[in-house]
């Protein structure tokens, strides 16, 4: 089956919301703690172990990226969060910057927030998710690593999730993912297909 994310490619970098690209394609989101697989997820999902960094020392990820799928979609990879070893500085800065895009960008359809499956639901994540609450945001969140866990408790940390989801009110999905060996790639697929309007392929 024709992945139609392998076509990803690189658009353009920001650092500031003057740097955004035109608001006038369709754009999902990806935002997560800077070590919790983000580059890896977006990396799986287009099949192209270079098109988002990866790097071993996490908080690499100091931009705004934009990849683009085609002339009406595209990809957007924002700055890892919550990392404690950014000066306080950047880290003012790249808040800031993110708060411009998710504030201001008309065609954001979705956001999908990154969180180890061993660590969810952090403080930041629980921001995310507050801010697209209040917006109105579609979010679909990825436990990523779960190749990390036996089944067993990787199925708990899931449902657990999915309780504290229900409890707080919170209107996201949730799945395990792995970018090693792959595990939920075609849900992840199925979901950003239905915020871009794609009939499956």
């Amino acid at each position: 089956m024709h992945n139609f994310y392998r076509q990803a490619h690189f658009l353009t970098s920001a650092s500031q919301a003057s740097q955004f690209p035109d608001d006038a394609s369709l754009e999902v989101a990806f935002a997560g703690r800077s070590n919790a697989g983000k580059s890896s997820a977006i990396n799986t999902l287009c099949e192209n172990k270079n098109l988002a960094r990866t790097s071993k020392t996490p908080g690499r990820t100091q931009l705004i990226n934009f990849f683009e799928l085609d002339e009406q979609r595209r990809l957007v990879d924002l700055p890892g969060y919550g990392y404690a070893r950014v000066p306080e500085k950047m880290r003012r800065e790249w808040q800031k910057l993110m708060e411009d895009y998710l504030g201001s960008r008309k065609t954001l359809c979705g956001l999908v927030i990154i969180m180890d499956i061993r660590h969810p639901l952090k403080d930041y994540d629980l921001q995310m998710l507050d801010w697209c609450q209040h917006m109105g945001t579609p979010t679909h969140i990825l436990l990523t690593k779960a190749d990390k866990l036996k089944r067993g408790p990787a199925s708990q940390s899931l449902l657990k999730v999915r309780k504290i989801l229900k409890d707080t009110g919170y209107d996201s999905s949730v799945q395990m993912f792995s970018a090693l060996n792959k595990t939920g790639l075609t849900e992840l697929q199925q979901v950003l297909n239905n915020w871009y309007g794609l009939t499956a392929a």
